[in-house]
């Protein structure tokens, strides 16, 4: 029994020991584009915490915020190309790469965050992360960016009427561009390190992020108005170079998948709870806030319709119908 035992022991340490040796000491670049103050930044810290500690501290995450390694089109980039390791950004701006990430532009897709997990988590999440690859990246998990809603510095939008004539920046991506469009504004595609100042000369009157973002990037130092529309669930997503990623042990894998699920569930309870609060926060700081009414919800979704329709031909109407089912199946 004692021989069993130690010989048991010896396998473990062994096995233990062969481990260690296929994690070597890395430096790992991770880019985002939000200030280190943001739930963003938290975030990636919490990453790169959980990297050193699930490494035996020999990984070692940087993680460089405020887009100082540029936009996310220029990181995704540089990922491709093998010049950047790691990044997490907006799944809309990798829609130009996969097209199947314009699944998550659908306008009114979830309607709550537990909808949007149990779909991003699952096999039809999955599926659109393995699309990746083939193009130079691995996507690792989705973060939350949250609901989207609306602000700028000319008038409350309280139906999508309100939107006309309006400069509206949005995210370099079709879907973005071709929806406020069709509610009347002046869509602006436009890299997010450029807004603030945009915002403050006038260049465009107004953005759409979540509260998250609008508090911790200080767009209520100019603009006025926030109307609460929540026209789109956006998630981030965390990628590798595939190029990089090839290079990893097995075990060096493991370890980040198991950090970036970590980092995922921290996120998404940080953003939260951050979200429930922001409100109250901005309107603290001045801004002027109303909320959408549903019967003008309801206008706003019949007027991108066919938007939806686009969407689903665009990801393949296999994906399209799977998430459509998917959420009338949890909506029951």
């Amino acid at each position: 029994m004692l021989r069993r035992t130690l010989i048991a022991v010896s396998a473990a340490l062994m096995a233990s020991a062969v481990v260690a040796q296929d994690i070597k000491p890395r430096l790992i670049r991770f880019g985002y584009g939000l200030n280190e103050q943001s739930n963003q930044g938290r975030a990636s810290r919490y990453f790169a915490e959980q990297v050193e500690k699930l490494s035996g501290g020999k990984m070692k995450v940087r993680a460089i915020g405020n887009s100082a390694l540029g936009p996310d089109v220029q990181m995704q980039q540089a990922l491709i190309g093998g010049a950047q390791e790691m990044m997490v950004g907006s799944s809309a701006t990798l829609v130009g790469t996969t097209k199947e990430m314009a699944l998550w532009d659908t306008p009114f897709l979830f309607n709550t965050g537990k909808e949007a997990d149990a779909v991003l988590d699952g096999p039809i999440g999955q599926k659109v992360l393995d699309k990746l690859p083939e193009k130079g990246l691995v996507g690792l998990v989705y973060w939350e960016n949250g609901f989207r809603n609306l602000t700028n510095s000319k008038r409350p939008v309280t139906k999508f009427e309100d939107l006309d004539g309006i400069k509206l920046r949005v995210m370099q991506n079709n879907v973005y561009l071709d929806s406020f469009k069709l509610l009347g504004a002046n869509a602006v595609p436009m890299p997010f390190s450029e807004l603030f100042g945009a915002l403050e000369t006038k260049a465009v009157d107004g953005q759409e992020n979540p509260f998250n973002t609008i508090l911790s990037s200080k767009f209520y130092e100019v603009q006025k108005y926030l109307s609460v529309t929540n026209h789109v669930y956006s998630p981030w997503v965390m990628m590798a170079s595939k190029k990089w990623w090839d290079t990893l042990s097995k075990a060096e894998q493991k370890v980040l998948i198991d950090a970036a699920k970590a980092s995922r569930d921290f996120e998404r309870k940080d953003t939260r709870a951050e979200a429930a609060k922001a409100v109250a926060d901005l309107k603290a700081k001045g801004m002027q806030v109303n909320e959408l009414p549903a019967a003008e919800v309801a206008r706003m979704r019949d007027k991108l319709t066919h938007i939806n329709a686009s969407i689903g031909v665009t990801v393949g109407m296999p994906l399209w119908n799977e998430t459509r089912d998917a959420l009338a199946a949890m909506r029951k």
